[in-house]
């Protein structure tokens, strides 16, 4: 097994492939402009055009023969994935509903679209427990209500302007204020980081062992896709909608995104979780992914089932480690998943030089 090796940090490593090297100025959604880079070129990812020729050119060890397989790519990643300092923080404010902290909307997201619907939306300038804060007109007072009128306002604000809320998809995520309680509504998935509702979904790596060496099957995103079009992705991945337990839901989104069968499926480790925090522009992202190992035969061959993944490649679990490092061709949140592979499964050992920081940064965020 090849392990991360114990080297200081080197400069970075640049490369000829597309964007990487590359410092793009875009305007993110949803107001405020972000700077671009090797690693944050992922928030115009659409601009991002690579083939699997590329991946497994970017992969090879003798890529890049002066890089000291260092943990900074990986520190890179979870900085990207965790946007946003404290005073931009302090421009949301507190969604409470029923004496509960249940999200976080930017300041200027409620004057400009949300303060008119007076009937739904009440700000409340100050508070002795939340200070200022917003939340539903008391005459809301069942999730049946809250949901069908927040929703109706989003599908408003949808047709107003599409590229507010870009990626409407009609599926629903719950509103609550910890995993497991009682949901006090139900929120179009796309507008949930416009909320800051925390969100959870399920991502499974799928490997396979060959004479002692673990592979992982890694997808390529559809270019058709809403977000992230044609980017990397771990073999099965799906958000958590309302309803549904993570195990169902893994289930369903095996069948779905990879073709593997119940018999597999349900073979599945659960084995924790990664949580981020990502501020941009009026997009407060709170996610919890719940993680999954499944061991295939090695025969298995993935067939997408739904048309969300263009085509998979099964990559040598070192070298998707230094695909993950060297570019930004992975979504942005699968980079964290694969590193908490890649820590359990003894690809980065205490050896490595800065291994309990890069730990500690991959666990650090909120779980509640």
């Amino acid at each position: 097994m090849m392990v991360i090796n114990p080297h200081p940090f080197p400069n970075r490593i640049r490369f000829s492939l597309p964007l990487l090297n590359r410092s793009i100025t875009t305007r993110g959604r949803g107001g405020g402009r972000s700077s671009c880079s090797a690693f944050n070129c992922r928030s115009v990812s659409s601009l991002i055009s690579f083939t699997w020729d590329d991946v497994v050119q970017a992969s090879q060890p003798d890529y890049a023969p002066n890089d000291s397989s260092d943990l900074s790519g990986f520190f890179e990643n979870i900085k990207y994935c965790n946007r946003g300092s404290s005073e931009i923080k302090s421009e949301f404010i507190p969604l409470v509903i029923e004496d509960q902290i249940v999200g976080y909307i930017h300041n200027g997201f409620f004057d400009d679209y949300l303060r008119r619907f007076k009937d739904v939306f009440v700000f409340v300038p100050s508070d002795s427990r939340f200070g200022t804060n917003v939340t539903l007109n008391k005459t809301l007072s069942t999730p049946e209500e809250r949901t069908r009128v927040v929703g109706r306002v989003i599908k408003s604000l949808a047709e107003e302007e599409k590229e507010l809320i870009p990626g409407i998809r009609n599926e629903l995520y719950p509103v609550k204020p910890s995993f497991g309680s009682p949901p006090y509504f139900s929120l179009e998935r796309a507008a949930a980081p416009y909320f800051g509702i925390k969100a959870y979904g399920v991502q499974m790596n799928g490997f396979v062992e060959r004479d002692g060496k673990k592979f992982l099957w890694i997808g390529k995103r559809s270019p058709m896709k809403q977000t992230f079009p044609g980017m990397l992705d771990n073999l099965v991945a799906g958000g958590l909608p309302h309803g549904m337990s993570c195990v169902a839901n893994l289930i369903k989104e095996c069948e779905e995104e990879a073709g593997i069968p119940l018999s597999l499926s349900n073979q599945a480790m659960s084995v924790g979780a990664v949580s981020y925090v990502d501020v941009d522009g009026y997009r407060y992202k709170r996610d919890v992914l719940f993680c999954y190992d499944l061991e295939l035969p090695g025969d298995f061959i993935p067939k997408n089932q739904d048309g969300e993944v263009e085509s998979f490649k099964l990559i040598p679990v070192e070298n998707v480690a230094n695909v993950i490092r060297r570019t930004c061709f992975f979504k942005p949140n699968c980079s964290l998943v694969i590193l908490d592979f890649l820590f359990r499964h003894g690809y980065i050992r205490p050896e490595c030089l800065g291994y309990l920081d890069l730990l500690q940064s991959l666990r650090s965020a909120d779980f509640s």
